[in-house]
């Protein structure tokens, strides 16, 4: 096993379920996945290796912190991405 396969990023799920919750109905795979590298290269690395771990060691709050974290993330990745369109 690669010791890449041993560890997440946090934030990479939450990250996820913001683009689902403010997805449009003509977001595009590449779109959506352009959003998702701008959205998780501007929030910190969270790094675990059990997610049971990592929920252990949240303060209390830090969880909906980091939720509104990522949701912001994705709001601004969108209008970043949408103003820096590639000529395909």
């Amino acid at each position: 096993m690669s010791l890449r396969d041993a560890i997440d990023n946090f934030y990479e799920p939450l990250v996820a379920e913001a683009i689902d919750e403010t997805r449009e109905e003509d977001d595009s795979q590449d779109f959506l996945a352009d959003v998702m590298c701008v959205a998780l290269n501007r929030l910190p690395a969270k790094y675990y290796r059990h997610s049971i771990d990592m929920m252990f060691y949240l303060a209390d709050g830090e969880l909906e912190g980091m939720k509104k974290h990522a949701l912001t993330a994705v709001q601004e990745a969108r209008a970043f991405v949408k103003s820096h369109k590639r000529d395909d």
